[in-house]
């Protein structure tokens, strides 16, 4: 049986000249995901790297981590551009409001005037709050904010976001 891989971060370049790297989070659980002593791996063309994580930091809407054996920037450019997997899934209790990305992913949004919005294509992480991207046939994309005033309801048995979209967020 083929191992199971989750993508949890994109590198996005390098920090100074000690072998960091700024990750972009493409996780719920960055913290958990990125803290030291996780086993993570780098996949490029048909190669994949294991490697384990010495230190971790937020850093702006990034995370800077430091690879245990990596200690030079040349050690780690050529891992630029690449892609961060993990072969585990983390859960932690979720609170009231809270979901996981692969539960809102490929939801169908839908707005009481405007009808159906589009499917919820990724979740960027920007500010204080997540931004919904929602991709749809008459909408091209749409950039949704996750606060209240915006998504009313998330069902997840009907599979459907059910949002009020403030004047001025669509053309």
């Amino acid at each position: 049986m083929a191992e199971k891989l989750y993508r949890v971060g994109t590198i996005v370049n390098t920090h100074g000249i000690k072998g960091e790297l700024k990750v972009v989070p493409i996780t719920d659980f960055p913290a958990d995901r990125f803290k030291a002593g996780a086993k993570l791996y780098i996949k490029q063309a048909s190669s994949k790297t294991e490697f384990v994580v010495e230190s971790a930091r937020p850093h702006k809407n990034f995370f800077l981590l430091k690879l245990k054996g990596y200690d030079n920037i040349n050690d780690v450019e050529k891992y630029v551009k690449s892609e961060i997997f993990a072969d585990e899934e983390i859960s932690t209790p979720l609170n009231d409001g809270e979901f996981l990305y692969k539960q809102i992913i490929g939801l169908t949004v839908v707005d009481q005037k405007l009808g159906e919005i589009g499917k919820v294509t990724e979740i960027m992480e920007l500010g204080p709050n997540d931004v919904w991207v929602v991709k749809g046939t008459k909408y091209k994309e749409v950039l949704l904010p996750y606060i209240d005033d915006v998504v009313k309801n998330v069902d997840l048995e009907k599979e459907i976001v059910e949002v009020e979209i403030p004047d001025g967020l669509i053309d």
